[in-house]
């Protein structure tokens, strides 16, 4: 933004070399703490930056209340580091929290604090080191522009370089790689982008009258009568017609992914600030919603909303391959999958009046994630995981959720130590020995597909209407 088009010289300056490891994660999202810690166990000096001063993405900075499935609805598609950490984390949720959850696999819900913690430990216990409260404001490239010399980074510190061999960007928001020049798209054909949501954790209520409640009604988790009925006498605005995700941690305490803030660019500072305002109003909105309309919530306090506004989508980079919706319809294998897709394509209203569009795969079926859509054109030691990798928008509302982006994070992270074992780029990386390395460490990427088939048709174009969802 800037003030009547003013501009102002910086005087150049010398920075210190602050960190020199031999791989640097940016983002310590999913993505970025599976990415560490698979490149520290497998041997590289590796470094995990991350702007705020816990690890966990959305998952924990946007209060996200639940994790999305790790299953195709028969057996776990994501594995390794991923399902290891969520297992952590029941552990140690203690006993009440594992007679609710001990079993699942599919929308587990989130208990933030533990979680922070698990991540911590499991980064740390990886050999890997952490740098909080930095953020990366300027990319240094090598003379050809190709390669990543070094990072600026930002914190109470002050300014100093990071330079490694290889860089993962993790970010969520492709942000080293935008910074690096790599071409992007974002959002729809229009800019138009999907709506966030502002995040919350309440306490005081009860989940057994809640429950008759539902058994009396007939109504499910996302209680779509009593949300209409709200919506009719002006106690909550148009848009969503029912909760998208209302996740139990115990009997007196739930979260809630519920309603949307539109028109919100993540990428930029204005419109997260105009987010965080409009979403706490909301919140205040669904509190009063939640105490008049749903029994066991008469006396809900809310306990803490999100640090910032979910996101859902920004930029995705434009990668040596871009993952296509006939790929996921398809559930097509590739020669270089380096992990497996089971969940559906989500692709929430671009503004009050729209639907959603949404696509489900038969059960059991899953679809490959080639190791190239994590590879930006033109950047030779830049890999970036998560979601803005290279797919179309519909793939986009598919992979962005936690467990795609630990399953993208690990194969990353193993990839960048094998690179920087062998002095090589990503693109020098030999892939069935990353595959090979990712199974034996265990991922799964598909029981008996052979490279590059393809599976008959899921069928069917996206179809629009209002689901569970992330």
């Amino acid at each position: 933004m800037e003030a009547n088009g003013l501009t102002v010289s910086i005087p150049e300056h010398r920075l210190p070399v602050s960190y020199a490891p031999d791989v640097v994660v940016v983002g310590g999202g999913a993505s970025g703490v599976a990415a560490a810690i698979a490149a520290a166990r497998n041997g590289a000096k590796t470094l995990l930056l991350e702007q705020r001063g816990y690890l966990g993405g959305m998952g924990t900075s946007a209060l996200v209340p639940a994790f999305c499935p790790f299953t195709d609805g028969e057996k776990p598609v994501v594995r390794g580091i991923g399902l290891d950490l969520m297992e952590r984390m029941k552990a140690a949720s203690g006993e009440d929290y594992l007679r609710m959850h001990r079993d699942r696999l599919d929308w587990v819900p989130i208990d933030v604090e533990i979680l922070k913690r698990v991540y911590d430990d499991a980064v740390l216990e990886s050999g890997a080191d952490l740098l909080f409260h930095s953020f990366v404001d300027q990319v240094l490239l090598a003379d050809d522009g190709r390669s990543i010399s070094g990072i600026v980074v930002g914190n109470k510190s002050g300014r100093s370089v990071v330079q490694a061999k290889l860089y993962i960007d993790a970010s969520g928001d492709a942000d080293l790689a935008a910074l690096s020049g790599v071409p992007f798209h974002i959002g729809g054909e229009s800019g138009e982008l999907q709506p966030g949501t502002m995040c919350y954790l309440v306490c005081n209520v009860d989940k057994a009258r809640y429950d008759r409640f539902l058994a009396e009604t007939g109504q499910g988790n996302q209680m779509p009568d009593t949300v209409q009925e709200a919506q009719r006498n002006g106690d909550l605005p148009e848009g969503r017609k029912r909760i998208s995700g209302l996740a139990w941690l115990s009997n007196s305490v739930a979260g809630f992914n519920f309603g949307h803030v539109f028109g919100i660019d993540g990428t930029k500072a204005e419109d997260l600030t105009r987010a965080a305002v409009e979403g706490r109003r909301l919140i205040e909105m669904q509190m009063r919603f939640l105490r008049k309309y749903v029994p066991g919530f008469e006396n809900a306090h809310l306990v803490h909303s999100g640090d910032q506004i979910g996101i859902r989508e920004t930029r995705r980079i434009v990668g040596d391959y871009t993952l296509v919706v006939d790929d996921f319809l398809s559930m097509r294998t590739f020669e270089d999958d380096i992990a497996r897709n089971a969940y559906f394509i989500d692709i929430h209203l671009a503004n009050a009046q729209s639907a959603m569009a949404i696509k489900h795969l038969p059960k059991g079926e899953s679809h490959g994630v080639p190791y190239r859509c994590m590879l930006p054109q033109g950047k030779s030691n830049l890999i970036v995981a998560g979601r803005s990798v290279s797919s179309d928008r519909p793939v986009q509302g598919s992979l962005r959720v936690m467990p795609n982006c630990f399953a993208m994070g690990q194969a990353a992270g193993t990839a960048a130590a094998m690179a920087a074992a062998e002095g090589r780029d990503f693109r020098g990386v030999e892939v069935k020995r990353l595959q090979r390395l990712l199974v034996e460490q265990g991922a799964w990427l598909g029981d008996g597909k052979r490279a590059g088939d393809v599976v008959a048709s899921g069928g069917g174009p996206l179809v629009y209407e209002e689901e569970n969802d992330g």
